[in-house]
């Protein structure tokens, strides 16, 4: 029987039926009928099913009375409560053995609507050019390379970053310009030109926009094309040594590394694909890597060889092994590797497991020694190529803003051109004189205004880089900048963000006392007692011995030396700071490989451990552990340490940790737990080989592994200690906060630490006022409990709220909504107990219910990315344990501080000044095109253009395109004013500086100096029509210089220097271009008195109604200045 349900419905009310035959292959089931099963689809949303569906088929087996569990993956459309059995779509299925007492699963179908026909031109392309590769597991056999029997081919190693080559380079760049409406349509209005019926002027006059256009972006594409060209280049031709078959070395390019290759890699040296590590020159058989440019980790990497291979004499003696090397498929993670090695020899066969230490990944560095490596992957099916995606393409809000109001004036053209076609009157021919008059009108739309907005994003972006004030800060993506000025949300990293992430060991509990930093003395003290008397195992003294021992043992901490110097390399600064405090009471680790630990005590006496098993942290388990032998007493033992909410099931009973875990929280300190449990040797034993046997798995190796430790060790722990780690805040974080807070920024942190810790930095760095009342969000686990809790917060007012993860994850799964509203609402919020996801999670939450305010996240960690790349804004920090933030982030800075700067004064500056920008690049379109109706509507509705080929096209580019662009230079505070008065960054939000308004008052200005400039030149001219082209286009170019005069805020030398290049050509014009002007009249004092009353027509009751404004109703920046 197939049974569909949901698995969270507590009464299970079928819809309807569907019938499948389902094939599984296993060893118990042939195949299944099923002839009407229920349907049980979850609700989503009210009134709505989604098909989501568990799908279980017991089967007894007779023979063996063994219970079979298979599970199914299901694919199909969507139900709703009017859906008739009949009208079931049918059941997709395919199945997958599970075992025993295995959770059940929800089956995610690929669609999450009824069916809908659309068009994916990747799919077609697919379908009509080729394949998708399949990506194989494989076998390689050291001297003779890939096992034939894989029938595999591998990708070439040649790393290719460029996006075109020399066929495709235009036809794609060109693809990509023309692709969005606007591009498309002043194509289609150039190529207009070439019909004669609907032509008019020269072509030029359409087509040199639109060259300078494609010219600029065609050389920007090719520039940055040429230099990833470079790069690759680079890349492929480095050499490297390949080992042949007889043990001799052979140069070889990069590019010509193949899988199954044995190579040498030397210090210091990019390793060129992913390999297998056989050999090093470390007696140990480790080596170090960098990661930095794979997983933006700057500490060091231990890598173990395999012992098979280590152990030879020379590196060609590896040649003559009969070895194996089997490597699962390619695969994403970087963390986790499966693979295996089997060695024969003439009376044996040895097979060996391999993990992610045993492997060197493409593009980490060789940090010490040489090694010997045979090549598993090579080219796109490497670690680093896999994880190289390309970050979604962010698009600012002043973009869209710009993007509609060129919509209005796109609509504009169009009822303009139809007023005028049909003002003309409807004839046989109408339509040809419709696009005449649109291609009349259609520099109201400014063609030029995408590349003055781009050509300002840079210049921000270089600004913001050479600011000293923010040193070593980067625009690692210049797209958005005036993002920064609109800033409603910052979401907020604390560990390495908030602080400083430079660890200091402050505290140490043994469950009756507890010694603080000014009582170290004491504890190095009875440490040295300890090793020095015969004190009993329960004394105090050799309790603390204990606990301070395994901590010096318990870590992944190598001491490195360097130039005489001794420094430590470990994942994290805790680890050090841990292994520092254990040197100052008198137990040094002096030298750790990978096979044993030694201790350097203050007594002079050296102590030998054994390593037999290392489990070392991870994100899920939150602990690591160790099982070492004391060389001296030859006792075995496990040491861990990890997080409380895990240690505390694992430790024996005891009435001290929880309440002191809370105590030190509340101190702001980092706690971990550190236990011991004592192993026979025939405990020992039996984890040896149950262990073994994980590691030997093909599928699921490392649940597998963690399963035997969990089941066999994690159990009894003696419970030794609790440490208490104080990590320090950042220079003027309170200060920022505050300034932040004044701007109208909301600030939320969002951590993994607990919640005592995580209120504690709060209050102390200022994130919580003294006047806001802190409100803990409990504990929920049902809708109940989370509709409770959301009711209690919503009765109360100003409040700061504090929440732990999980009770979020109930919270959003019910009422995202009104909890997107009630925590909006809060002054601050602090989010702990926080996974990476749940981080991306709130910052989707804020743009889908807060839009369009603006969200930014900042952080320092490689579990802050995915928020990072969530955000509107994504900052990081360029931290000193690694820089995988700062690398995905948008704007990366160096510490906290930084981001008031780069928010209050840039961000604003950059918004400012595109507005301005964008709204005069609009102005100069809208005159000349008020101009041009006019003149029409004079003359009888003749679609005939006022001016004619190069005015055209040196209005928008010669004459008028410095002094608008000067206003890139602007500024209408100081950046000491911006940062003493952050109130004045709360406008910004409210997008008053480019909004409709704004648009219909440049529009209203447009209209009436164009009017005015070309009612009056045909009021002043005497005979000849060349002398209104005179007057009126040079009146037009002496009131858009003048206008952009009166909106300059602060002088700058590039202004007035763009102000007098374009005058100064736009006089010599009229002398040279005689074909356009009347010479003798344009040197005529009647032709400058003419201009000039035009032109203080046009612009001096403007002058006036600003100069009142700001005398009796200023902005608020006018009142700071």
């Amino acid at each position: 029987m197939l049974w569909i349900y949901r698995r969270s419905a507590k009464q299970r009310q079928p819809l309807g039926h569907a019938s499948a035959q389902i094939d599984v292959p296993t060893s118990c089931l042939a195949s299944v009928s099923t002839k009407s099963c229920p349907v049980f689809p979850q609700r989503e949303n009210s009134g709505d099913f989604c098909d989501r569906f568990l799908i279980q088929i017991y089967n007894n087996d007779v023979a063996s009375g063994a219970h079979r569990t298979t599970k199914f993956s299901l694919s199909t459309g969507c139900w709703s409560e009017a859906d008739e059995a009949s009208r079931l779509l049918p059941l997709m299925v395919d199945s997958e053995a599970v075992v025993d007492g295995s959770d059940d699963i929800y089956l995610l179908p690929s669609v999450s609507s009824r069916s809908s026909s659309t068009f994916d031109m990747t799919r077609c392309c697919r379908a009509l050019f080729g394949r998708r590769r399949v990506l194989h597991s494989r076998t390689v056999r050291i001297g003779y390379g890939p096992v034939g029997g894989d029938g595999a081919s591998f990708a070439p190693n040649k790393v290719c970053n460029q996006k075109y080559n020399i066929f495709s380079f235009v036809p794609l760049v060109l693809f990509q310009q023309f692709k969005f409406f606007l591009n498309l349509y002043f194509l289609l209005m150039a190529c207009s030109q070439f019909i004669p019926a609907i032509q008019i002027g020269a072509p030029i006059t359409y087509w040199g926009p639109l060259g300078f256009v494609l010219t600029i972006t065609l050389i920007r594409e090719a520039l940055d094309d040429f230099v990833r060209f470079l790069r690759d280049k680079e890349l492929n031709g480095e050499k490297y040594e390949r080992l042949t078959r007889d043990g001799t070395r052979v140069e070889v390019n990069s590019s010509d590394i193949e899988v199954g290759d044995v190579i040498i890699i030397e210090k210091d040296r990019r390793v060129p694909a992913d390999v297998v590590l056989l050999r090093t020159t470390e007696k140990s058989g480790g080596c170090f890597i960098r990661t930095d440019q794979l997983d933006g980790e700057t500490d060091w990497k231990l890598r173990i060889a395999v012992p098979f291979t280590q152990h030879t004499n020379n590196e060609a003696d590896i040649m003559e092994i009969n070895c194996e090397i089997y490597a699962e498929k390619p695969q994403k993670d970087i963390h986790a590797f499966v693979g295996t090695i089997k060695v024969t020899t003439e009376d044996q066969v040895q097979d060996g497991s391999l993990n992610v230490e045993n492997v060197l990944w493409a593009n980490t560095v060789l940090a010490s020694g040489t090694a010997v490596g045979i090549v598993v992957y090579t080219g796109r099916e490497t670690r680093s190529v896999m994880n190289t995606t390309l970050p979604e393409s962010k698009v600012g809000l002043l973009d869209l803003e710009v993007n509609n109001l060129t919509k209005l004036l796109f609509v504009f053209v169009m009822v303009l051109a139809s007023v005028m076609v049909v003002m003309k009157g409807l004839d046989a021919n109408w339509y040809r004189y419709l696009m005449r008059f649109v291609l009349l009108f259609s520099y109201i739309i400014p063609i030029s205004l995408r590349v003055n907005l781009d050509m300002a994003k840079l210049f921000y972006a270089w600004q913001i880089g050479r600011d000293k004030q923010i040193p070593d800060t980067v625009v690692r993506s210049s797209t958005i900048p005036e993002e920064l000025g609109r800033i409603s949300f910052l979401l907020s990293d604390k560990t390495g963000t908030l602080t400083k992430n430079e660890m200091h060991f402050k505290k140490i509990h043994l469950g009756t006392v507890a010694f603080s930093s000014d009582a170290f003395e004491e504890v190095a003290h009875h440490v040295a007692s300890a090793y020095t008397s015969r004190l009993g195992r329960h004394s105090f003294s050799a309790k603390l011995q204990s606990a301070v021992e395994a901590i010096a043992l318990c870590h992944n901490v190598t001491p490195i030396v360097e130039n005489g110097s001794v420094s430590y390399q470990a994942a994290s600064p805790d680890e050090v700071a841990l292994v520092k405090w254990t040197e100052s009471v008198g137990v040094r680790l002096a030298q750790r490989d990978l096979h044993s630990i030694q201790l350097q005590l203050s007594i002079g006496q050296t102590k030998v451990f054994q390593i037999l098993h290392v489990f070392p942290f991870t994100s899920e388990t939150k602990r690591m552990g160790i099982v070492v032998k004391d060389e001296t007493t030859d006792e075995v033992y496990l040491l861990m340490k990890g997080a409380d909410t895990v240690m505390a099931g694992m430790v024996q009973y005891n009435d001290w940790l929880e309440e002191e875990c809370s105590n030190m929280a509340r101190e702001g300190l980092r706690t971990l737990v550190v236990a011991k449990r004592s192993l026979s040797a025939a405990e020992l034993e039996a984890f040896d080989r149950a262990y073994h046997t994980a590691k030997m798995s093909i599928t699921d190796r490392s649940q597998n592994m963690q399963n035997c430790v969990n089941r066999m060790l994690e159990k009894d722990l003696q419970l030794l200690c609790l440490t208490g780690v104080e990590d320090r805040l950042q220079d003027q974080v309170t200060t920022s906060l505050e300034l932040l807070r004044n701007a109208g920024i909301k600030i939320w942190m969002l951590t993994g630490d607990k919640l005592e810790t995580a209120i504690c930095i709060a209050k102390s760095s200022g994130l919580f006022s003294r006047t806001d009342n802190v409100h803990v969000f409990g504990s929920v686990q049902n809708r109940t409990e989370a509709h409770n809790e959301l009711n209690a917060l919503r009765r109360k007012s100003d409040v700061a709220l504090v929440m732990q993860g999980s009770a979020l994850n109930v919270c959003l799964q019910y009422y995202e909504a009104e909890v997107a509203e009630l925590v909006c609402g809060c002054t601050a919020v602090v989010c702990c107990r926080c996974s990476p996801e749940q981080k991306a999670q709130i910052v989707q939450l804020l743009r889908k219910y807060r839009a369009p305010l603006r969200v930014a996240a900042i952080g320092d960690g490689g579990n802050d990315v995915s928020m990072i790349q969530a955000a509107h804004a994504g900052i990081g920090i360029d931290a000193n344990e690694g820089k995988q933030a700062s690398l995905a982030a948008d704007f990366s800075i160096t510490q906290f501080s930084h981001v008031c700067r780069l928010l209050l004064v840039h961000g604003r500056f950059c918004y400012k000044r595109s507005c301005a920008l964008s709204q005069f690049v609009m102005h100069r379109g809208l005159i000349i095109s008020t101009m041009q109706a006019i003149f029409s509507c004079v003359f009888y509705f003749a679609s005939v253009s006022l001016y004619q080929g190069v005015l055209m096209v040196a209005y928008s580019t010669a004459y008028t395109m410095l002094p608008v662009f000067s206003l890139v230079v602007d500024r209408d505070v100081t950046a000491s004013n911006a940062l003493t008065y952050p109130e004045l960054y709360k406008e910004l939000g409210k997008g008053r500086s480019l909004s409709y308004k704004t648009f219909c008052i440049w529009v209203m200005i447009s209209l009436y100096q164009g009017a005015v400039i070309m009612y009056g030149a045909l009021l002043v001219f005497d005979a000849d029509f060349i002398h209104v082209v005179s007057i009126s286009f040079s009146a037009l170019i002496v009131t858009e210089l003048i206008m952009v005069a009166m909106t300059i805020h602060t002088w700058h030398w590039a202004m007035l220097l763009a102000q007098a290049l374009s005058l100064s050509l736009y006089a010599v014009s009229l002398i040279v271009l005689d074909q356009y002007f009347d010479r003798q009249f344009v040197l005529s004092w009647m032709f400058v008195i003419k201009t000039t009353l035009i032109t203080l027509v046009s612009c001096l009751p403007l002058y006036v109604v600003k100069a009142l404004r700001r005398k009796f109703s200023p902005p608020s920046y006018a009142k700071v200045n």
